[in-house]
């Protein structure tokens, strides 16, 4: 492939990965998407790879017609989508793995081994994979989530708003399951730092030696208790998770209405505690907010430290985007950092998102970094913040134009009445909040991400066919946009 060939299809990948992020949402953009590797590109089917089997399996079953789909309005030569891993950096991976797997305890340093050992017979009977990031005490089994070592404490830029998470971060790394800091719980909005902070603990102690460190979203804990379940595997399940001396849950808050994993996490925690190990868990509220969760496990989980971060401030987003255009090395006017720090206020995440994409749109096509170049490169993005209508507004509005309860937006009742506005209102909080779907989904009763995004297809659909439909959602539009 022609290296201009190459470039079309990372600027076309670096757009399809946007979209993705704004349709699913950050926790799932991290979790899957953003550990796909581009690959080649050979006649009409362009290769992604995944790091692990896990994931490529999972990312096939919930994204990969949606890939297909990006791929085709992207790039028309693309026509279909191959999901793979690289077969070779697996078994150097795991062969690596072999002599080093060892833990705090001599038989977890023998489980793990014998992991290691199936994952390279495996590898002669499977399709792929690429080297995962690996550390004598970070547990590898195909329950922890390898640490991202981009994420130390020296790269997190520390402010007023999480000046205090940032403390007491470090207080943990230097002395884990010390009183008053065992549990910690770290909580705050989307995008402020809190998963930085959790790897930053997990890479730390993995230097100090003897300390074995296994991360894991609460949406991967789930997976796994639910599979473990299903292969009758509970006891190995319990005892990889309660050999380990810090184990860290990420965005426990997927874990609301989840009766029997909560139970299972609970008796893990108490275990962990019990045994004089550290547990870390993160949400975007505090103990005491997440309502949903069992106040057995609220009351827990709130025993410890709780260290919440705040909302950036200017002089804050300012600092990160000079930290991280210096680490880049392309030059990036200081009027463009003030005005990237001026148009995303909420989510340090999209604000390093959209730097990058600066970046790497400079570097792809070779022209410097503009405030003219800024505001066409993110024009997607930039018109995303400056919508100001939120989904309770959303539902108010549309509840009583269509005479039903609030309530209904969030129960369970599937009458055509109460269904329909509802579609209605999810249709509407997709088009004009930044909000990703599983967000959306969670305001309207924890539904599920599919299931608001049948409800916009849905709603577009009738739009095209009902004149009558489409006039009354146009109304609620203007209505909430004046």
């Amino acid at each position: 492939m022609a290296s201009s060939d190459g470039s079309a299809l990372k600027i076309s990948w670096l757009r399809i990965c946007d979209r993705l992020k704004s349709e699913v949402g950050d926790v799932e953009y991290r979790m899957w998407i953003q550990r796909i590797t581009l690959g080649p590109l050979d006649d009409d089917e362009i290769t992604l790879y995944l790091p692990e089997r896990f994931l490529r399996d999972w990312v096939r079953a919930q994204y990969g017609q949606r890939l297909q789909s990006l791929w085709r309005e992207e790039n028309p030569v693309v026509q279909h989508v191959e999901l793979r891993i690289d077969k070779k950096a697996q078994r150097a991976a795991a062969m690596d793995d072999l002599p080093q797997a060892s833990s705090g305890s001599a038989a977890h340093s023998s489980s793990v081994s014998a992991m290691a050992s199936e994952d390279a017979a495996a590898l002669e009977r499977e399709e792929a994979t690429i080297a995962v990031p690996t550390s004598t005490n970070e547990v590898r089994n195909d329950l922890a989530v390898p640490l991202d070592r981009r994420f130390t404490f020296d790269n997190f830029v520390v402010g007023k708003p999480n000046e205090f998470a940032y403390a007491c971060a470090g207080r943990v790394a230097d002395h884990p399951a010390s009183p008053g800091f065992n549990p910690l719980f770290l909580y705050g909005g989307v995008g402020l730092g809190k998963t930085h902070l959790m790897h930053a603990i997990g890479l730390k102690l993995i230097e100090r030696g003897n300390i074995s460190v296994a991360y894991m979203s609460a949406e991967k804990f789930m997976y796994r208790f639910i599979a473990s379940m299903q292969s009758k595997s509970q006891m190995e399940f319990k005892e990889q998770l309660r050999s380990v001396d810090v184990l860290m849950i990420d965005d426990l808050q997927f874990l609301i209405g989840k009766n029997s994993t909560q139970e299972e996490f609970f008796h893990t925690f108490n275990a962990l505690v019990d045994a004089g190990r550290q547990i870390i868990v993160s949400a975007d509220k505090s103990p005491s907010d997440l309502s949903g969760l069992e106040d057995r496990l609220r009351t827990r989980l709130g025993c410890g430290m709780v260290a919440d971060i705040h909302a950036t401030t200017f002089e804050l987003r300012i600092s990160i985007l000079e930290a991280k255009a210096k680490a880049s090395g392309t030059p990036v006017p200081p009027k463009v950092l003030e005005y990237l720090a001026h148009k995303i206020t909420t989510n340090v995440r999209e604000l390093e998102g959209a730097l990058n994409r600066l970046i790497a749109h400079a570097d792809l096509v070779g022209r410097p970094v503009t405030l003219e170049s800024t505001q066409d490169v993110l024009k997607d993005m930039l018109k995303a913040h400056e919508r100001r209508v939120t989904i309770d507004e959303i539902q108010r509005k549309v509840a009583e134009h269509f005479n039903i309860r609030l309530t209904d937006m969030s129960s369970a009742r599937r009458a055509r009445a109460v269904a329909r506005p509802r579609q209605i209102a999810m249709y509407l909080a997709k088009q004009l909040t930044s909000r990703s779907l599983p967000e959306i989904g969670r305001k309207f009763g924890n539904r599920d991400h599919t299931t608001v995004m049948h409800a916009v297809n849905r709603i577009s659909e009738l739009m095209e066919q009902d004149p009558g439909l489409a006039e009354s959602v146009e109304l609620l539009r203007h209505m909430l946009e004046s």
